[in-house]
């Protein structure tokens, strides 16, 4: 729907990619989503809250892919080897349904929740740091609210990216150079409520910050 509008994709967002959120909505793997040029939001502009229903933010690791990454039979190590670099992110969630209580289904007619994205300034080669133990602080208005590290993420990112390869192959579809994966959320979501502040601080992928229109 969103391309039939003129939305170009610019990759690929994965949902409920840790074990307590699927036990939360009674699935065992995650699920994944297109992300498109109309969910990009710049650095330093607010969260639109006016075009949103129930934004809440999320810190996540992203992928920026640097070649065609083709499904089926993609190990972590390969998805990590088609990754030109790694960044820090911020997803903006939104759901048409009250208090984010919703079936699998819903959530795939929902797009999972897809609402904007904001990926930070610092970009890093993916066999510099061990994404697994990469850690973030998510900070709401000076406090401290949360924390986790990659291996919340699917039990490591790369695994992330491997099974959205591997979930596209069957619908006879590919990651392509340039798109922007988002892995899933490190931490619960947090409201983003009016003028907000709102920072994820990640060990080497430096900060990402919203705000709250």
């Amino acid at each position: 729907m969103r391309i039939s509008r003129g939305e170009r994709v610019t990759g690929v967002k994965l949902g409920v990619t840790s074990k307590a959120k699927q036990r939360q909505v009674g699935v065992d793997s995650p699920s994944t989503a297109w992300l498109t040029d109309a969910m990009i939001l710049p650095i330093g502009e607010p969260v639109p809250r006016e075009k949103m229903i129930h934004a809440r933010a999320e810190p996540e690791i992203a992928f920026v892919m640097g070649r065609r990454l083709e499904g089926p039979g993609v190990s972590a190590a390969t998805a990590l080897a088609a990754v030109d670099h790694v960044v820090g992110a911020i997803e903006i969630i939104d759901s048409r349904f009250s208090g984010y209580k919703f079936s699998m289904m819903d959530a795939v007619a929902d797009n999972n929740s897809s609402g904007r994205y904001v990926t930070g300034p610092i970009s890093v080669r993916p066999d510099s740091l061990d994404l697994g133990l990469e850690a973030c602080l998510l900070e709401v208005d000076g406090e401290i609210v949360d924390s986790a590290t990659g291996a919340a993420v699917h039990g490591h990112p790369a695994e992330a990216l491997a099974f959205a390869a591997n979930t596209l192959a069957e619908r006879g579809l590919a990651i392509e150079p340039g798109w922007v994966i988002l892995t899933g959320g490190m931490t619960d979501a947090v409201p983003v409520r009016p003028g907000a502040r709102i920072a994820a601080h990640f060990t080497h992928l430096g900060t990402v910050n919203v705000s709250g229109g």
